[in-house]
């Protein structure tokens, strides 16, 4: 009897050795889609694999499962995308890195929200991706609505007061720049003209197009230009302003993320040149070992084919996130199973085998790991706030001065501008105060070392009509000149030397009223005004009483 007990526990510890060896040897499926021909789909695919060999060297990880990585590359199509995601979902995969574009994140996070597959994206930061709309949907970077919120403070820091947006009609870049208008209406600033490209501005022939766009913004007000859009197109809009002689001095150019992206990757000659004096932004990674430790061991990795931008760190980190979250997963006793879609499975596979896809049973509960995931990586502390925002946002504040991004400062959420590191001052009181707001000085477009007015009279811009009465008296306070028909004096040069301290145009034409014979009567002129019988009199405004 006892013999049969014995032989009876020991088959059932072999069972469960041998379920247990079948567990742990199981890989773990993760999906990538990237075009892989970006410089962020490059340099992202070295660093995502370098993190999958680092993960599995450790067993302690996965508990000696193996991670598997498949990319898939999108070669910007959207429709790629798509189909890259089915193929994926018929491959048991429990996550999906990516997309790289916020174009396709809707699409693809439907499909996620139905069977249950989380996508974690560290470049389709469009502000408008709602947890609440797709909660399997996550942002591994910061969303662009910090980046908006830095730029907007900055305009407000230089004392502009307009700006004017440009950008190619797709959902990251478009949506950045309403999040941009919302965020200088707080700070009593605003967008004064957006200047929309097509989406994609590659094609032969585009440029025209952009260079039409341009001459209007040349025409205008508002010398503060911000630039939002994707790094493949960024340096065509650069060289459409250059053409124009857009990039000299009286000029303001901020560039988002873009910049840098191509500068750390690419430190191509022609682009420092276009890019001279511009101000751009870049998420602040905090130095640490391990990130000098990975930047060494770049060019091993890329085998010197692309330098390492930001985003590769992301993408490095975003693979960790998701590693530990799956270590969190399993050793909350969760399995990895999936099982038939009903819907699909009604419906029928038909000829593209709907029916093959597969719901990830453990998806919700992965999603509640990630959200709880509290690490460092090589880009600093990651977990997600309340709203599922990385907490501590921040960029670099970053001058183009010959070939070099010069670093004038920080923004944070925490401190705002400053010229101190966010991971100090995080451990101060916090002081949000305009005093405590700062940036070391900037090269300006065309070299210039004072900070530009930021505005010009428009060429085709509507003029504030000046009443100026022709006087008999006192003509030394205001007169017409009786040669140029010009109006001067004491009160026209105080008015002008006004005009001339206000952070915006207004350009102004002088109208004479009266006969020159008597002083003409103000309230028979206002009569006028309110009557509407003077001609255009309702855009007059009486010089003399008002200064």
């Amino acid at each position: 009897m006892k013999l049969l007990l014995v032989v009876s526990w020991i088959r059932v510890l072999c069972v469960v050795v041998c379920l247990w060896s079948t567990m742990a040897s199981e890989d773990v499926h993760v999906g990538a889609i990237f075009s892989l021909d970006t410089i962020n789909g490059r340099v992202s695919k070295f660093a995502m694999e370098a993190a999958v060999a680092d993960i599995n060297s450790d067993p302690s990880i996965l508990g000696g499962r193996t991670l598997s990585l498949q990319i898939h590359d999108s070669n910007y199509s959207g429709f790629l995308s798509i189909m890259g995601a089915l193929q994926f979902m018929k491959t048991d995969i429990v996550a999906i890195i990516g997309p790289q574009s916020s174009v396709m994140a809707p699409v693809l996070s439907h499909l996620a929200n139905e069977l249950h597959v989380p996508l974690l994206s560290f470049t389709a930061l469009d502000p408008t991706l709602s947890p609440i709309q797709y909660p399997y949907f996550f942002q591994t970077a910061p969303n662009d609505l910090f980046q908006m919120t830095a730029i907007a403070e900055m305009v407000s820091y230089y004392g502009w007061a307009q700006v004017i947006a440009i950008y190619t009609d797709e959902e990251q870049s478009r949506n950045g720049i309403t999040a941009l208008g919302d965020k200088l209406t707080e700070r009593r600033c605003k967008i004064s003209y957006k200047a929309v490209l097509p989406p994609d501005i590659r094609p032969r022939g585009m440029m025209n197009l952009v260079v039409q766009e341009l001459v209007k913004v040349k025409m205008m007000e508002s010398r503060v230009l911000v630039v939002n859009t994707l790094s493949a197109y960024g340096p065509i809009i650069l060289r459409a302003a250059k053409l124009l002689g857009m990039l000299e001095d009286g000029y303001v150019w901020i560039a988002t993320a873009w910049l840098p992206t191509i500068l750390d990757s690419r430190p191509l000659p022609d682009i420092f040149d276009m890019a001279q004096g511009l101000i751009t932004l870049r998420p602040h990674t905090p130095d640490s070992q391990r990130k000098k430790e990975f930047t060494a061991r770049w060019n091993q990795l890329s085998k010197g084919a692309i330098g390492l931008n930001v985003y590769g760190l992301y993408a490095y980190d975003t693979v960790w996130l998701l590693a530990r979250a799956i270590k969190a997963f399993l050793k909350e006793g969760n399995n990895i199973s999936f099982s038939n879609d009903p819907a699909l499975t009604a419906i029928g596979g038909g000829s593209m085998n709907l029916s093959a896809l597969s719901i990830f049973d453990g998806g919700n509960q992965l999603v509640q790991t990630i959200e709880e995931t509290n690490m460092t990586g090589l880009t600093g502390p990651i977990w997600y706030d309340s709203n599922r925002f990385l907490v501590n946002p921040s960029f670099d504040v970053i001058n183009i001065v010959g070939n070099q991004m010069r670093q004038i400062g920080y923004w944070s959420n925490y401190s705002g501008l400053s010229v101190v590191a966010p991971e100090i001052l995080r451990s101060r009181p916090q002081n949000r105060s305009s005093a405590s707001q700062k940036l070391y000085s900037v090269v300006w477009p065309g070299g210039a070392k004072k900070k530009p007015r930021g505005w010009v009279f428009p060429r085709d811009g509507r003029k504030l009509r000046i009443g100026v009465p022709r006087r008999v008296s006192f003509q030394e306070f205001v007169s017409e000149d009786k040669h140029t028909r010009g109006a001067h004096g004491y009160v026209i040069d105080v008015f002008l030397a006004a005009v001339k301290l206000l952070p915006y145009a207004v350009p102004c034409e002088f109208i004479f009223f009266g006969d020159g014979h008597q002083n003409p009567s103000y309230t028979d002129l206002v009569t006028r005004i309110t009557t509407g019988v003077s001609r255009n009199a309702v855009s007059y405004s009486l010089l003399e009483l008002s200064v």
